[in-house]
């Protein structure tokens, strides 16, 4: 189950696709915590691709874009060139998936991130989760929708 509306999230400082360190305390205006399975899957791929098409509506809401994989910084630089990615990947690579647990988004099973994000604000409060299936992306209005919700709060 992931974490739930109005409780704080989890602080985190992970590598980004460059090896740059980003660290939660650094997203003050408000952010947009995006799990996905594995860079270069199909579904990832497409979901992915699908926020950087809509990068404005997250720069409109004033929050930040970051995404969280379990994957090797070199693996998501590499991705990121290839599919022309510019907001920060996060490596949560070692120790494995441990960003992800603390979010309540590692699937155990399998040792990857399930299909969580997560909408916070300024504080760092959860104000919107939007979850998908194994097998199936988060529809992008799904994230125009959540914005909208808490726009008042960001």
């Amino acid at each position: 189950m992931p974490l739930e509306v109005g409780v704080a999230s989890p602080e985190f400082a992970l590598a980004n696709q460059f090896g740059e360190t980003v660290e939660s305390a650094s997203l003050t205006g408000g952010a947009v915590v995006v799990f996905f399975p594995f860079a270069f899957s199909r579904i990832c791929t497409d979901e992915l691709g699908e926020l950087r098409d809509n990068l404005e509506m997250f720069d409109a809401a004033g929050v930040a874009l970051v995404a969280i994989a379990v994957d090797h910084k070199y693996t998501l630089r590499a991705f990121a060139d290839v599919n022309d990615i510019s907001f920060d990947l996060l490596a949560d690579f070692w120790p494995h998936g441990s960003v992800t647990r603390a979010y309540d988004a590692f699937d155990e099973a399998n040792g990857y991130a399930q299909r969580v994000s997560y909408v916070l604000d300024g504080n760092g409060t959860v104000r919107s989760v939007i979850t998908a299936a194994h097998g199936q992306g988060r529809p992008i209005a799904e994230y125009s929708r959540a914005l909208s919700l808490v726009e008042d709060v960001l």
